[in-house]
């Protein structure tokens, strides 16, 4: 019984972790997409804030498929 509900806790932490996974992606691609607009109407100002936020984006993404391969091994 012990072991099932360790494969349980598991599945759930993994799904939450996809959930917020796929938060991030949806913010990024919308920060691409904003980021596109307001450079192709000429505010270039934008370009290099939007960059960082993207990168902190792949950052976190990274780190938490990182702790999904950790979490299964």
């Amino acid at each position: 019984m012990n072991r099932e509900s360790n494969r349980e806790q598991l599945s759930t932490v993994i799904y939450g972790i996809l959930c917020i996974v796929l938060i991030l992606l949806v913010l990024q691609l919308w920060l691409l997409s904003a980021t596109m607009n307001a450079y192709l109407g000429g505010d270039e100002s934008i370009v290099w804030p939007a960059a960082w936020a993207s990168v902190a984006c792949f950052l976190l993404n990274a780190g938490l498929l990182w702790q999904v391969f950790r979490l299964e091994s």
